[in-house]
């Protein structure tokens, strides 16, 4: 990481809506590193920062399932919020996004303000059954929850806001920024699919049918954890390709007759998960696929820039589910299938 980085109270106010907190970010800036800048983030969110300062900085979500942020949110936060919510929203239905606003309803009744919770990389049927589960949480014990939530979202979008940084001041990484470029189109993607999935649910409620897919996330899914330190590992970029050409794959060692199709790039978040890579689909298309992960951008003083995962579905595996983790340290990678 550079150091003294820093950013302004807007930039701060993206990654938490509270002024209190964004106020004391930018007079503590500029920052050696992330991490440096997060352990003071979180001293001043549990510590300085009041409850009128929490509540205001919840008021600056949507509700879960709704992508549309309120109008005081910046244009940074709208969009992160986007991103964030795009596999619950990419794994919605019509019957659960109206379940989903049912529960915020009362939710909303019985603690005054909106149900919080790290969306990133989390389906709308685990959101809702966190929903219901919290929402016989007494208020004041909701109240600390909804804090620590809070605090999850900003770590994450620190990581996005200090990432940024390093894009645009770097002229040399131009795969990083081909990276960033693409993640921004899928976060665009992913607001007009919410879009329509909200349609689909006002078509449902007036007896319009819908056809949805029996999956309930992409077909191939991923998340790296750093075993040097025993945590997950967030914001490393991942890139998701097929190949296509007149041959069937890849041949060892010869690069004619095809090449590598983006299907889609995301960053990991707090839990080291990424966000989605792919269509949701009943059927996977069969055929060799080709994950890459910028781990010198996490780890500069690693011996790996980039790190590569190549791996085959079979026409009679296009229905299942292929979970391929990255398993990290400075030195070494392995991976696994997962479920």
């Amino acid at each position: 990481m550079e150091v003294g980085v820093g950013f302004d109270e807007n930039d701060y106010l993206s990654c938490c809506g509270s002024t209190k907190f964004a106020k004391e970010m930018a007079a503590a800036s500029p920052f050696p590193s992330y991490h440096r800048a997060l352990t003071v983030a979180k001293h001043i969110w549990f510590n300085i920062v009041d409850v009128n300062g929490w509540l205001q900085a919840f008021s600056a979500h949507p509700s879960i399932g709704q992508p549309r942020p309120p109008s005081h949110a910046s244009a940074t936060s709208a969009e992160w919020s986007i991103g964030e919510q795009s596999t619950a929203l990419a794994t919605s239905t019509a019957s659960s996004l109206q379940e989903l606003a049912e529960w915020n309803a009362r939710y909303m009744q019985k603690f005054g303000f909106v149900f919080l919770v790290c969306a990133s990389g989390r389906s709308t049927e685990s959101l809702l059954a966190e929903l219901k589960r919290r929402y016989a949480n007494k208020p004041i014990v909701e109240f600390e929850i909804a804090a620590q939530e809070q605090m999850k979202i900003t770590e994450l979008r620190l990581g996005k806001l200090f990432t940024s940084k390093k894009n645009i001041s770097s002229t040399t990484d131009t795969n990083s920024i081909a990276v960033a470029q693409s993640q921004r189109a899928e976060e665009v993607r992913v607001s007009i699919i919410g879009g329509h999935v909200t349609a689909a649910a006002s078509n449902t409620l007036t007896g319009k049918s819908i056809q949805n897919t029996s999956r309930t996330r992409p077909a191939i899914t991923t998340h790296v954890l750093d075993v040097s330190r025993g945590y997950p590992a967030p914001g490393i970029e991942v890139l998701l390709e097929v190949w296509r050409g007149s041959q069937a794959g890849p041949t060892f060692g010869i690069t004619d007759g095809g090449g590598w199709v983006v299907l889609g790039s995301s960053t990991t978040d707090s839990d080291g998960r990424s966000g989605q890579l792919m269509d949701i689909v009943d059927d996977v298309d069969p055929g060799i696929y080709r994950l890459t992960f910028n781990t010198g951008k996490y780890n500069p003083t690693g011996f790996f820039p980039y790190a590569t995962i190549v791996f085959e579905i079979l026409e009679s595996q296009k229905r299942e589910h292929f979970h391929v983790p990255l398993l990290l340290s400075p030195f070494s990678f392995s991976t696994y299938r997962g479920s």
